[in-house]
């Protein structure tokens, strides 16, 4: 009888029982310091020297995060009393303990110089030359977090004149129009409608992202309105391999939709990922022009249908397969990536029905997805295919939970969107060098099996 060995599958929960100093090497050997280092320290010998130990803070300000400390006030405490943990970060036994305007800071230096988009991004190019990432597939979804302050008072705003009733005149609804074109393209990116995305470059893009705290709302399982008042962090993880392959930090009102495009752009311009193939997402970003933006880079839509206020289809079912004459359901069968045409055969119910003979109905269907991007993706609506894709998706949602529960999501200690974003920032750099540092262990761990 073969003896099959089964490959060993090791974790971030395995990687977060390991030694401290064990740990803290993997995790940082992911991470470029030396970048960041040069990027927050001085570059002029001009001015007060800078006594602190730079490279140290910053492996301090990482750990804090590896190992749960809910404030800087607890890490310096933490760095105080304990020698070994102190030499851990990086620190020598004679150096001063940096203070917690030290601290902020460096947390300053950071926002200022975008570096830590720059690392998360360079991880997972990594992982993507390592081969740990071979996905055909990404989920994009939207997690929010409460910000540390309370909201504001509510400002009451004046009350506008009552508008002219009845129908306008031809004049008046033309220079009507014309108002609104103007106020719209006057109106910065992300109060715009989403289709005005699709030819703004992504630098701009990423550069207008609204940051200030915000009240937000959405439903929860129960279909009830949940209220908080904070930040949204928007994911593109990779099904598969669960790495975060693009991230975007807004404020809490903004829309899910508007983020989707971004996420799309960043994944297409600065990752070489040629095996995915679907984009796969909720109800929320069911917009014509996320279909349109995943169709220009030559993948394909998974979106949940939002049905509006729209008419049932005439010879076509709710996924819209078309229907026979006693109206059942066309089968999806395969996809001419060519042509880009959907086919469909005959309904089982076909082969007993007395109709088939009499040439009523067609054989097959051919429809091209171009004819409208919402209604017809590849595999079809409805289709296993497309089910199974679908439930994929359910991997960014457990990203989301991971970032709140184990990487301190939701425990933002900063009062401005723009430090809230460097919390943002480290939450998902700490989280793609774990799983980096997780993925190599396994495959050395393989490879010592194997041999």
């Amino acid at each position: 009888m073969t003896i099959i060995r089964q490959i060993s599958l090791f974790g971030i929960q395995e990687l977060y029982d390991m030694e401290p100093t064990q740990k803290y090497e993997a995790i940082i050997s992911a991470i470029d310091l030396d970048k960041i280092y040069h990027a927050v320290t001085k570059k002029s010998r001009l001015g007060a020297p800078e006594e602190l130990n730079y490279a140290a803070m910053i492996i301090s300000t990482f750990v804090r995060y590896v190992e749960r400390i809910p404030t800087i006030k607890d890490l310096i405490k933490r760095l105080r009393d304990d020698l070994s943990f102190k030499l851990n970060c990086g620190f020598l036994v004679s150096d001063a303990i940096p203070s917690e305007a030290s601290y902020s800071r460096l947390i300053t230096k950071l926002d200022e110089s975008n570096i830590l988009e720059q690392q998360r991004e360079y991880v997972v190019l990594q992982a993507i030359a390592e081969g740990f990432i071979n996905d055909d597939t990404v989920a994009i979804d939207a997690t929010h977090f409460e910000a540390r302050d309370q909201a504001p008072s509510k400002v009451e705003k004046p009350k506008s004149e009552p508008k002219k009733r009845g129908r306008k005149s031809k004049e008046e609804r033309e220079k009507w129009l014309i108002e609104q074109a103007e106020m719209e393209a006057n109106l910065p990116v992300y109060e715009r409608k989403i289709e005005s995305q699709l030819d703004i470059p992504l630098a701009e893009l990423r550069s207008e992202v609204p940051q200030d705290p915000k009240w937000g709302i959405k439903k929860n399982s129960e279909g009830k309105n949940v209220f908080w008042f904070g930040f949204k962090g928007h994911l593109a993880v990779g099904t598969s391999s669960q790495y975060i392959l693009q991230a975007l930090f807004s404020s809490g009102n903004l829309h899910d939709g508007k983020a989707a495009i971004p996420l799309l752009k960043g994944i297409h311009e600065y990752l070489p990922l040629p095996f995915v193939r679907f984009q796969t997402m909720d109800a929320g970003y069911d917009y014509e022009p996320i279909y349109e933006q995943v169709h220009r880079m030559g993948q394909q839509s998974v979106i949940a249908y939002n049905k509006r206020n729209e008419r049932e289809p005439m010879g076509f079912d709710k996924h819209f397969a078309p229907t026979c004459f006693r109206e059942h359901s066309y089968r999806y069968d395969s996809f001419d990536s060519t042509y880009e045409t959907l086919k469909y055969t005959r309904p089982k119910e076909c082969i007993d029905c007395p109709l088939a003979t009499e040439g009523i109905c067609q054989k097959v269907y051919k429809i091209k997805i171009t004819t409208d991007l919402r209604k017809y993706t590849a595999p079809a609506r409805g289709s296993q295919a497309w089910k199974k894709l679908f439930k994929s998706r359910t991997a960014v949602e457990r990203v989301n939970a991971y970032l709140k529960e184990f990487f301190q999501l939701n425990n933002v200690r900063y009062r401005t969107g723009k430090r809230a974003k460097v919390h943002f920032d480290m939450v998902t750099l700490i989280y793609n060098a774990s799983k980096l540092a997780a993925d190599r262990i396994s495959a050395q761990i393989n490879q010592q099996q194997a041999a």
